[in-house]
């Protein structure tokens, strides 16, 4: 459950309440009892960062790279496959 920040207009008290995200916003301040009591905005208690974090986090085995790419084997220089030498017309 989340918790949200409240501050009240009339005689300034903050607090938190820790509510459903669905439960209605709380009104009345219980420092003076008025029902001036308004909903902050706050930033969250965590944050994502970085690049791939999903990638690395859930890999298994021998794998590097989940979204694949740099992976996968490449084609020996010029890009063409080995193959027997063609037989000359003499």
């Amino acid at each position: 459950m989340p918790i949200y920040e409240y501050r009240c207009e009339a005689c300034g008290h903050e607090m938190e309440a820790l509510q459903k995200m669905s439960d209605a916003a709380l009104t009345d301040c219980p420092k003076c009892q008025q029902a001036e009591l308004v909903k902050k905005i706050s930033a969250v208690g965590f944050r994502l960062k970085g690049g791939g974090w999903y990638e690395t986090d859930f890999k298994s085995g021998k794998q590097k790279n989940l979204a694949g790419g740099s992976d996968q084997k490449k084609p020996a220089s010029g890009g063409k496959s080995e193959s027997a030498p063609a037989a000359s017309a003499s």
